[in-house]
């Protein structure tokens, strides 16, 4: 072999290499539109032990539904993954000076919990736009809020609806209240700091908000396409 062909050999490798991540990326995605999800990169990545398991849809209440939509994503059943009105109002609110709020959507995080890591880079907010994509592209709406209601963190180690459920309050995770569902649902963006089992002011008063924003986007009729 010349040494002129090492570079078109390499350009090959590369090449190929890229197109075996690009595809083994859509094939595990897609594979997860129907098997369970025993564990995730944000669990595996997780100090100290682990709660978690695994239901399926009908084993979880509609409330939790509906309040992790309510607190988390209220335009989840309208848009493709992305919510750009919520990315602008934030690129906004940054602009004027004001704390930079989240604006991933239950789509987004559903990819970084399942195959990324935390922090902010350009590299990971790539990957997470590129699984997000497929995500949507490859997975009914229902299905991604069963992956995400099994995957969130609720509490240090407690990870997804049932564990929580039954480590909060002692029933499985189908006999969840509004209330209860809404309380769990306050605790989403921070679940390491903010309690549970000992809600501070703050977390009373996202419930509260939660509560009344699950009224207004219809209660659980809101899933009614879903099921």
């Amino acid at each position: 072999m010349t040494r002129r062909s090492w570079p078109a050999r390499i350009a090959r490798l590369l090449v190929i290499g890229l197109l075996s991540l690009t595809a083994g990326s859509i094939a595990i995605v897609a594979l997860f539109r129907w098997l369970p999800v025993p564990v995730t990169s944000f669990m595996i990545q997780d100090d100290g032990p682990t709660a978690h398991d695994w239901v399926p849809w009908p084993e979880i209440s509609r409330h939790a539904a509906v309040a992790v939509i309510a607190a988390e994503d209220q335009r989840f059943l309208e848009h493709s993954g992305f919510d750009f009105e919520a990315i602008d109002k934030a690129w906004t609110a940054a602009k004027r000076g004001r704390r930079l709020r989240g604006a991933s959507t239950i789509s987004q995080q559903v990819a970084k919990n399942l195959f990324l890591w935390p922090g902010q880079n350009w590299l990971r907010k790539g990957l997470e736009a590129w699984f997000t994509l497929w995500i949507e592209w490859l997975w009914p709406k229902q299905r991604i809020l069963e992956v995400y209601l099994n995957s969130a963190e609720f509490g240090r180690g407690v990870w997804g609806i049932e564990a929580a459920s039954r480590h909060f309050f002692r029933k499985p995770a189908a006999r969840l209240n509004r209330h209860e569902a809404a309380l769990l649902a306050a605790v989403l963006p921070n679940p390491k700091r903010f309690r549970v089992d000992r809600p501070s002011p703050y977390v009373q008063q996202r419930q509260a908000w939660i509560l009344r924003q699950m009224s207004m986007l219809g209660g659980v009729r809101l899933l009614d396409g879903l099921d």
